[in-house]
């Protein structure tokens, strides 16, 4: 059987930290006079947190120096860390865990791809931590989904062909990331945004341990 690795996003399919980031850029923009929706926060999604601020002084009509921009930048993480500090297992999201331990007990190795440079004290925070054979992450790449970087160096470290890795991702720069690595792309959520995706899932509660070991026979 060919050796097979699976790959999850963290934001919106492990945990949803989501919200966290956007209450800290809600609090930058209004600091910076001006309002930032919901609406406007889904552009986020799966982009790196300078094309985030990049996007939301656009929004804003807001002109930076360079020095500003940084600043702005580590003014937003921090506020971030400060709300990621508080949280716990409880917000793992829905069946995670179950299908982590599925594929642990298949000897099935995991890495995490994701844009997000906290990754790594998420996972600690929430005790997910030990299910991973790699944490690839903001820190790790330089080009940003749907460029597929991120899980290209997630494949390698895991020793898997790219081929032959299942990605789980919640946005649809990471489907389209996943889709140019010619990995299997599973989309968790809104199946008409992440139409792309090869399987789609609101959550996790969807998918059935049959359905996983279907993916672990490819």
């Amino acid at each position: 059987m060919k050796k097979v690795g699976f790959i999850f996003d963290l934001d919106g399919v492990i945990v949803d930290t989501a919200k966290y980031h956007y209450l800290a850029w809600r609090k930058l923009a209004n600091e910076l006079g001006f309002e930032f929706t919901k609406e406007q926060n889904e552009l986020f999604k799966g982009v790196s947190r300078k094309r985030c601020l990049e996007i939301l002084l656009d929004i804003g009509s807001v002109e930076a120096t360079q020095e500003q921009f940084d600043t702005w930048m580590v003014e937003k993480n921090v506020d971030y860390l400060a709300y990621i500090e508080k949280m716990d297992a409880s917000e793992i999201l829905p069946d995670v865990t179950r299908v982590l331990k599925f594929l642990k007990s298949k000897n099935i190795p995991i890495a995490l791809g994701s844009a997000s440079k906290n990754a790594r004290p998420i996972l600690e925070k929430v005790d997910l931590l030990p299910y991973f054979d790699s944490i690839v992450d903001g820190n790790n790449v330089t080009k940003a989904k749907p460029d597929p970087e991120v899980f290209l160096i997630a494949a390698n470290n895991l020793g898997v062909e790219a081929s032959s890795c299942v990605v789980f991702e919640d946005a649809v720069a990471g489907i389209q990331a996943a889709n140019a690595a010619s990995m299997v792309s599973i989309g968790i959520g809104d199946a008409h945004i992440l139409s792309e995706a090869n399987h789609n899932f609101n959550d996790f509660t969807e998918m059935s341990d049959d359905f996983l070991g279907s993916l672990i026979k490819k």
